[in-house]
């Protein structure tokens, strides 16, 4: 899979993404400093599911109605890279089929598919 890590989600997700061979954005590692509306385009463009903690990104895809390729909002008591790793293996395990095109909020416990 193809996905867009943001900033304050951090390198070692997207290192770990990687691992795992998913093709990996690192905004952390490569485009550090990008404005919101600049992350949520690029991964629009360049069809990346993106995976952020900022919620944010709510407010464009529901309030302004930007386009997404998929979005995953990670609401976390534990905001831990380690944390973040288990929360996304859980997801990925689980829903990995469903993630495109969707507004996926994701906490310590659960997984909800937003609707449109």
């Amino acid at each position: 899979m193809r996905f867009l890590v943001d900033e304050c989600t951090g390198p070692k997700v997207a290192a770990w993404l990687h691992s795992q061979g998913h093709e990996i954005f690192s905004v952390f590692d490569e485009a550090r400093g990008i404005e919101d509306d600049e992350v949520i385009q690029k991964a629009y463009d360049e069809h990346w599911i993106l995976i952020t903690n900022d919620k944010d990104f709510g407010e464009k895809v529901y309030r302004e109605r930007r386009p997404h390729r998929g979005i995953i909002f990670m609401r976390l008591e534990d905001e831990r890279a380690a944390n973040k790793v288990e929360v996304l293996r859980r997801l990925l395990e689980g829903y990995a089929d469903r993630l495109a095109d969707q507004f996926v909020v994701v906490t310590d416990t659960r997984v909800r598919f937003a609707r449109k």
